[in-house]
């Protein structure tokens, strides 16, 4: 465990700080501040298709599979460490990567919307291992990124998920780890097994749900104690900057560590720079391939530039107002303990949230780490893919959760570099 989060904060400490936001950065001046263009992706997302979705994820589908597989524990218990290891700065750094990173989910999902491939059965595929084989010609590169969706799959899409779900079950409903491990395994499978159609629906029906669900839960609790708002986004600002000192029942931390954590959790809940995003772009029904990225960035604004700002801001206004208490709480109990704060049923709207979330991440994921497999097989064997990842739900449903968190920062690296390489390289066909 010390080795691995020696590397981490090695790797997370600066060179990959410095390359995410600085491809951030570059993709938010290059299309011209995209980010503008945000109504434009949430009027599409909300509208009818174009044409037939049956070939393909609908708008709609396309938004809610995505936020599925990104709109989780990420939001609750990502923020939550985040601003527990690094401090009130982190949601800012969080808050920024969101902002930034759309542009660079923009131009993620419109390569993977305009370059699309047929397979034998004729049937187009897209995704960045296709784009890294077929535009760039570099084949290694395409299977180290389908090879490191799997295990991503099987690590962020499982464990980081599962783990949430049992210790919510255990806090809140008295279920032990593994009994809810095992009926969260079972429910996922049910789901996977009637194929994308099915994930689709469950997405649709699930993640908008409970996202007005949860975003009720922090508003209640922001009106409640208002007082605190003020000097809370003062504290987040300030200390992303290293410009308050500790006090006030705040621990001392450093800017680097508000940098590491903000950045690293905004990536984990957004997916900006993965190219995860792509997979769904590549198979939605919609043709025009800017559309489909603007609702594709849709979804990185409703992920981290809303909820996840508001989560930071609930979490350090219960840190200001009840200090004693945040010393003695574990860091991904930090949001249950400020819901636990409501006048009534606090506990199991977020208990409801955290599951719900967590099920639709672990129904999208699937997807994804699919779609790598199927790649790197041809789709033959899918039933052992099926039969590992419903597999790995249980065993993230009992592993340490500092374990999960830092496999999840290392595992994302494996992610980020070929899909780093194939937007420099493909920088001049974005429009």
């Amino acid at each position: 465990m010390r080795v691995l989060l020696e590397i981490n904060q090695l790797l997370w400490g600066g060179p990959v700080l410095i390359l995410l936001m600085g491809l951030h950065l570059y993709h938010t001046f290059h299309l011209r501040f995209i980010q503008r263009r945000i109504i434009r992706g949430i009027h599409l997302s909300l509208g009818e298709d174009a044409d037939s979705p049956s070939h393909g994820f609908s708008r709609f589908g396309s938004l809610t599979t995505t936020l599925a597989a990104t709109l989780g524990t990420g939001n609750i218990v990502g923020v939550s460490t985040a601003v527990f290891l690094g401090g009130p700065g982190a949601v800012f750094w969080c808050w920024l990567t969101g902002v930034f990173g759309m542009a660079t989910t923009y131009a993620e999902t419109y390569l993977c919307s305009k370059y699309r491939y047929p397979d034998k059965d004729g049937r187009l595929q897209s995704g960045p291992m296709y784009l890294l084989q077929n535009l760039l010609q570099r084949r290694s590169l395409a299977i180290l990124y389908a090879a490191a969706l799997c295990t991503s799959a099987f690590f962020i899409g499982c464990t980081t998920q599962s783990n949430a779900i049992t210790d919510s079950c255990s806090q809140v409903f008295g279920i032990t780890a593994p009994i809810s491990a095992i009926i969260t395994a079972f429910v996922v499978g049910l789901i996977l097994l009637q194929g994308r159609k099915w994930i689709e629906k469950f997405s649709m029906a699930v993640v908008p749900t409970m996202a007005i669900f949860f975003l009720g839960g922090c508003i209640l609790y922001l009106i409640l104690h208002r007082n605190y708002i003020p000097d809370a986004l003062s504290h987040i600002f300030s200390s992303a900057f290293g410009l308050r000192p500790a006090g006030g029942g705040l621990a001392g931390f450093t800017i680097g560590k508000a940098v590491r954590y903000g950045v690293a959790r905004g990536l984990f809940t957004n997916e900006a720079g993965l190219g995860t995003a792509g997979l769904v772009a590549g198979n939605s029904s919609e043709n025009q391939a800017k559309n489909q990225a603007l609702i594709s960035m849709s979804a990185s604004f409703w992920d981290t530039v809303v909820l996840c700002a508001i989560t930071g801001l609930v979490l350090v206004s219960f840190q200001l107002e009840y200090p004693t208490e945040w010393t003695a709480l574990s860091a991904g109990s930090l949001t249950a303990a400020a819901f636990g704060k409501l006048p009534f049923f606090g506990d199991e709207i977020l208990a409801v949230a955290v599951i719900s979330f967590a099920l639709a991440t672990l129904v999208g994921w699937s997807f994804f780490g699919r779609q790598g497999y199927d790649y790197l097989f041809h789709g033959h064997g899918t039933k052992l893919y099926l039969i590992l990842y419903i597999l790995m739900i249980f065993v993230g449903g009992v592993m340490p959760l500092n374990l999960v968190w830092e496999l999840t920062d290392l595992i994302n690296l494996f992610l980020l570099i070929p899909s780093v390489y194939l937007l420099v390289h493909c920088r001049n066909m974005l429009q």
